[in-house]
């Protein structure tokens, strides 16, 4: 049976019109005439038998159906574009690999090592796009993830990449007796929070036997990467993976309070769909990724 699907000439002009609300503009962008994308807009409104656009004194505007429909269109095309030009580049071989990751995890930890896999597969593109939340694999391009929290997404895979050792740090400037510090007397200076993690730093005084009544106090923060900063900048302590901040470690922008990980209840997993499981460029990216993180795991052991 045929597809239901208009042109792409009419849904390209129409993309174009919807996002600078101006046929005029749609036109100049795709090098048409302003009467050549009227006519394909009216033909693909006569085509869903929907309005998508009121036309005005001053031009025209998306009807609430037309802002719906612009949106999802886009972001068809988008991944079109997406396709093409991975082809495009690779002249038909090697493959790509949709990587969800946290975005801090991710610059710190997996874009230094990618370079190896590169090495190992020049043929294989690995395209990152920063997730910090689950979310369903059928609404995105996505071919995996690398996640920090549960695994056991319905209809997903994992294998289990490495725990989450936060330490507590802070900046000189604002540690300035943290040879003597005690972690009671943590409780005394600004502690920043982790919106993703608000049981953090209870859970870290717990692990060390101690009650605190002010431990959710403090500014939250979502990312790692703004938690480290403000932490550098003396607003306050926080709890890192150690991992994130190795390179601020050794530059003394940050200093350890005291020598106690905590291995939170967040683990670093691979995700990915069940059906995906043989795909080949995913595999590899599996293999490799799988035999980082356990070299990672042992180099923490042996100090």
């Amino acid at each position: 049976m045929r597809r239901k699907i208009p042109s792409t000439t009419a849904l390209a002009l129409f993309e174009a019109a919807a996002r600078h609300q101006s046929f005029t503009q749609a036109a100049q962008e795709h090098a048409v005439t302003q009467s050549a994308v009227c006519r394909q807009i009216a033909g693909l409104e006569d085509f869903l038998n929907v309005k998508l656009f009121r036309r005005t004194k001053r031009g025209v505007l998306l009807t609430e159906a037309g802002t719906n429909y612009a949106r999802n269109v886009r972001a068809r095309l988008d991944d079109v574009e997406r396709d093409t030009l991975a082809l495009m580049a690779k002249g038909g071989a090697g493959g790509a690999l949709e990587l969800g990751v946290v975005p801090t995890f991710a610059a710190k930890w997996l874009v230094p090592r990618l370079g190896d896999f590169q090495r190992l597969h020049p043929d294989i593109a690995v395209h990152l796009s920063s997730r910090t939340r689950p979310f369903l694999f059928a609404d995105t391009a996505l071919d995996a993830a690398i996640f920090a929290g549960e695994a056991g997404w319905p209809g997903t895979a994992s294998c289990f990449l490495m725990d989450e050792r936060l330490v507590a740090v802070g900046s000189p400037a604002l540690v300035k007796t943290r040879r003597t510090l005690k972690a009671a007397d943590l409780a005394n200076l600004p502690l920043l929070q982790m919106s993703t993690r608000p049981y953090a730093w209870r859970q870290w005084f717990e692990s060390l036997g101690l009650h605190i009544d002010n431990d959710l106090a403090g500014a939250r923060m979502e990312l790692f990467s703004i938690t480290t900063e403000a932490a550098i900048h003396g607003q306050g302590l926080a709890l890192i993976p150690r991992f994130l901040i190795e390179e601020d470690l050794k530059q003394g922008r940050l200093v350890p309070l005291i020598e106690h990980e905590f291995v939170s209840d967040r683990r670093y997993y691979f995700i990915y769909p069940e059906q995906k499981s043989d795909n080949t460029v995913l595999a590899l990216f599996r293999s490799w990724l799988e035999e980082e993180a356990a070299r990672y795991r042992r180099a923490l052991l042996t100090g």
